[in-house]
């Protein structure tokens, strides 16, 4: 049995959707805040994991220069001529000052 209520019939459907709306609306409010939190976690966790992989990558350069110095002479020697202008006898080392560029170039010429 359908009775037509007339407007309040209509008016009760509105309040209803009205209520659910406002409910709906409220979750949403209640949980944006979390929701934005969640946003800024991630990005800020991406960045870490960029931030671990150039420090994994530097690591690895790192260790291969350590293992190449342990292990090889000339290594060690190339770094003691460009670092510390070692040479080896009867070698002249003639330092540049380049003022533009602001470097160091070394010339080494052996005199044999």
């Amino acid at each position: 049995m359908n009775v037509d209520l007339g407007i309040w019939g209509k008016l009760t459907r509105l309040i209803t959707a009205l209520l659910f709306l406002t409910a709906v609306g409220g979750v949403l409010l209640w949980y944006l805040p979390l929701i934005q939190r969640n946003e800024y976690e991630r990005k800020r966790n991406l960045m870490m994991e960029n931030r671990i992989k150039h420090a994994e990558a530097t690591q690895q350069a790192l260790l291969k220069s350590i293992k190449s110095l342990e292990e090889d002479p000339k290594t060690v020697e190339r770094l003691a001529r460009e670092k510390l202008g070692y040479a080896k006898t009867n070698e002249t080392v003639i330092r540049l000052k380049c003022h533009r560029a602001r470097t160091v170039i070394d010339f080494q010429r052996s005199s044999r």
